[in-house]
């Protein structure tokens, strides 16, 4: 028996006939492989840097065994490089979720110890256990859709800064300071009326002109990245706009955090991910639950967006939410229920429209989407 550096016992000859995966811990200079067999048993590790050099050593690494699987920490984070290397040549790794790996090294004989190997190690383990694990076989569509959701994303980031600081300079030039929803129009038609004599105030206006221009630098680059998103929407054949509440930004957005629609085994676990599915605490005779915190939060705020919009206007969410507050439940509370059943919705339409994409085939196009109502 042979031992690694990561202090797992290495099998001195490799189960030919055994299914081997081949388990990456990325890091951002470098990948650690382990070849994993189907008894859970590692067979050998190895360290390579990130480069082309490295990938060339990773595949001379996996043709010790006729027949490998690959599977990587966070795919579609540290591990993108790689898997879009490995895409380009065909093989399509699965993507382990890196809580996931975490949880399967602190049960390990180990007792938690964390190196390289150990992590590589604890990936391949999880990939040969767990069920329902993904492949990194993104649409390109997507991907695109993801990068300009998350540009825009900080945008809006850094004109809220700015207008942040905008704020503070004009409570220093106007007496009354500036009002709370602020635009770049407003802002300089206070600073029109302001015309200070001493260095310092003089310093504060040009300092709010700069920011001033720099808000509307920002929001044309906001309108760009609006329309790029509205752009990439197209290319998906993505029929969401079509739920009531849902517009190109939001829809963007959930494209974005979603994916692919198939990970997700009902819409049950589609809620649990979003975090709209309340998280049962019941023990013995008394049953009940409480609101969930995790979750993908941005999927939430998307959701809880499309509920305020529906509720505002003449809908059958309207008419749930009115529904349940007449059954006692606090705002909150009916928003809650809301959102859970406008999670149950936009399951439906992106299953309608994976379904829809599968059936058309390449070149297809997208028909008409499914009833848009909150409720069966």
């Amino acid at each position: 028996m042979v031992i690694s550096r990561g202090g797992f016992p290495l099998a001195r000859t490799a189960l030919r006939s055994a299914p081997v995966v081949i388990a990456i811990d990325p890091h951002k200079a470098s990948w650690t492989a382990a070849a994993v067999n189907s008894n859970l048993q590692p067979l050998a590790t190895l360290r390579v840097p990130v480069s082309r050099d490295g990938y060339r050593q990773l595949r001379r690494f996996a043709r010790r065994w006729p027949a490998v699987t690959w599977a990587i920490e966070g795919a579609t984070g540290l591990g993108a490089p790689l898997s879009n290397r490995l895409g380009a040549d065909g093989i399509d790794p699965v993507d382990v979720p890196a809580k996931l790996a975490a949880r399967v090294r602190m049960l390990s004989s180990g007792h938690g110890r964390k190196n390289d190997d150990a992590d590589a190690i604890s990936v391949g383990i999880a990939a040969l256990t767990a069920a329902g694990l993904q492949s990194t076989s993104i649409d390109n569509a997507i991907t695109a859709l993801r990068a300009v959701v998350e540009h825009r994303d900080d945008l809006v980031k850094q004109r809220t800064q700015t207008i942040n600081r905008l704020h503070v300079l004009l409570t220093k030039l106007v007496p009354a300071g500036a009002p709370t929803q602020l635009s770049a129009d407003a802002a300089a038609g206070l600073l029109r009326g302001v015309r200070p004599r001493d260095v310092a105030g003089r310093t504060f206006r040009q300092l709010a002109v700069d920011l001033v221009a720099e808000v509307r630098r920002l929001e044309r680059r906001i309108c760009t990245a609006d329309a790029d998103i509205a752009t990439a929407l197209d290319h998906t054949g993505s029929t969401l706009t079509e739920l009531f509440g849902i517009g190109t930004g939001l829809a963007g957005k959930i494209l974005a955090r979603v994916g692919n629609v198939h990970r997700f085994r009902s819409a049950a676990a589609f809620a649990a991910y979003n975090g709209t599915a309340p998280i049962e605490v019941s023990s013995g005779d008394v049953k009940r639950h409480r609101l969930s915190r995790a979750g993908d939060r941005q999927l939430n705020h998307a959701l809880h967006m499309m509920a305020l919009t529906q509720i505002r206007h003449d809908t059958e969410g309207r008419t749930y939410y009115q529904r349940k507050r007449a059954d006692g439940k606090s705002h909150k509370e009916a928003m809650r229920c809301l959102k859970r059943r406008l999670s149950d919705a936009v399951y439906r339409q992106l299953l309608h429209d994976a379904e829809h994409k599968l059936a058309a085939g390449p070149g297809g196009h997208s028909g008409t989407a499914q009833t848009s109502s909150v409720a069966d």
